[in-house]
């Protein structure tokens, strides 16, 4: 049996605004693989 814990986080603003930076970078990041990746599949004739 496993066992789960929650905790409620109660971050400060400067705390959200750099997780909200980092959030954002790595959303930019993730789209960017991804067009990359379509981009590399169209040149090989793939779907």
């Amino acid at each position: 049996m496993m066992r789960t814990c929650k905790f409620r986080l109660k971050p400060t603003k400067e705390q959200i605004e750099k997780m909200e930076r980092t959030l954002g970078m790595c959303r930019r990041l993730c789209n960017s693989m991804l067009e990359q990746r379509k981009f590399a599949c169209k040149r090989r004739g793939m779907k």
